[in-house]
């Protein structure tokens, strides 16, 4: 019996690992739908993939900075596939991309809006509010978000391209921006929760705390990701000023540059109490480490730490313009502050949280529950019948061209 020939489709994004929100779903739902589709990757460079199940079609990495290896990047991932296609004869029946990687894309999935960050950080990216010495980042912030707009505009307001998104919030934005006239579908996040549980974050909770050096005493804030400035870290900062009394420690983990910040941890006499700590791949350590995931992001699709962080048993604060907010129950499973700039409404959280032990313990558990519903399995068959889908519509159209 002859076997049913998989769809084969091209997978265009820069790198996958699980170390990454936008690029850990796109490993977990692949990594599961490669029994169904023959997988060919466009990519610079990957991690945590059984390669064996898939093709890598390596594209090298341009040396220098982000912006300059972003548009090598996009460019080159073109010629790449057009070799492959004139050369090898290699037709993909489909185009996936995790955000705006190519112009030629079928199916992408959404996992931030440029738009909407860059309206949401404008202010705070004025040349007269920053150092001289911070300009050279700052100029190459606001020239990568300048063009990310553009491609966005370009890519996202194609009606014919599928789109679909990681929360609700961001169809809505997709709509404002790009005058997308439908809802796009919502593909929520999944996880792993032999990893990520309460029963995991007891077992090692006191190993955890006592490599990071944290007394019994401390109460333990935690902060997971990269663009601490767009993930609340200097309201956080200020939180820790107004709440010193308190015997408070601030984890921040991630690759940013912390040097931006040392001078406010100076002037706030906040030395000793924030720790600025690498990415580990076993990101349940700090998990276990801490007391509360406190995460004021102005703006956050569908952040995963988050949602780890509940299904650890973990008490939780987000802001409402925080994806993950939309499957939390403020005051039960969690704590959703409505405006990210306001450090007093922050404060008062954790303050509560600090002082009411059993309302703290209460609220880990219900947010265990509710993170019990989200799994990667689950997930990735969401993101599979999106696949399918856009692969009927396509075949439908070219019917008709040939029909006519």
């Amino acid at each position: 019996m002859m076997s049913r020939k998989k769809p084969r489709i091209a997978v265009v994004s820069p790198f996958l690992d699980k170390q990454h929100g936008t690029e850990r779903p796109v490993v977990e739902w692949l990594s599961r739908l490669a029994d169904d589709f023959e997988i060919h990757l466009y990519s610079q460079r990957i991690e945590d993939m059984d390669l064996s199940r898939m093709t890598w079609h390596r594209v090298p990495k341009l040396p220098g900075p982000h912006l300059l290896n972003y548009i090598w990047w996009f460019v080159s991932n073109h010629l790449w596939r057009a070799w492959d296609r004139w050369v090898h004869s290699m037709q993909y029946v489909l185009v996936y991309s995790p955000g705006v990687n190519c112009l030629d894309a079928d199916v992408i999935s959404v996992h931030i809006m440029f738009a909407e960050l860059r309206r949401q950080n404008l202010s705070s990216m004025r040349f007269w509010r920053t150092s001289v010495l911070d300009w050279p980042r700052l100029l190459h912030r606001r020239i990568y978000y300048r063009l990310a707009v553009q491609l966005e505009r370009r890519v996202y307001a194609n009606p014919e391209v599928t789109l679909l998104v990681i929360a609700k919030r961001i169809s809505t934005g997709l709509q404002e921006f790009y005058g997308r006239k439908a809802p796009s579908p919502v593909v929520y996040f999944g996880l792993d929760h032999g990893i990520f549980s309460a029963r995991r974050r007891s077992e090692i909770r006191e190993a955890a705390r006592r490599e990071l050096q944290i007394e019994p005493s401390e109460f333990a804030l935690l902060l997971i990701g990269n663009d601490w400035l767009n993930k609340g870290l200097p309201l956080l900062l200020e939180v820790m000023y107004r709440l010193r009394e308190l015997p408070l420690r601030l984890l921040v983990v991630g690759k940013d540059d912390p040097a931006p910040y040392e001078n406010i941890l100076r002037d706030k006499s906040l030395d000793g109490r924030v720790n600025f700590l690498p990415p580990r791949k076993d990101v349940e350590f700090y998990y276990a480490a801490a007391d509360v995931y406190a995460g004021p992001s102005k703006e956050d699709a569908l952040p995963l730490p988050p949602a780890e962080a509940m299904a650890c048993g973990l008490p939780v604060i987000v802001t409402a313009k925080c994806g993950v907010s939309e499957i939390m129950t403020n005051g039960h499973d969690s704590l959703i502050i409505e405006d990210p700039t306001d450090a007093g409404d922050l404060a008062s959280k954790i303050r509560q949280l600090y002082e009411d032990t059993s309302f703290r313990q209460r609220m880990g558990e219900r947010a265990a529950d509710t993170a019990k519903r989200y799994n990667w399995d689950r997930s990735s068959q969401e993101f599979a019948d999106i696949l399918r889908q856009a692969l009927e519509n396509k075949s439908a159209e070219t019917r008709d061209v040939n029909g006519r």
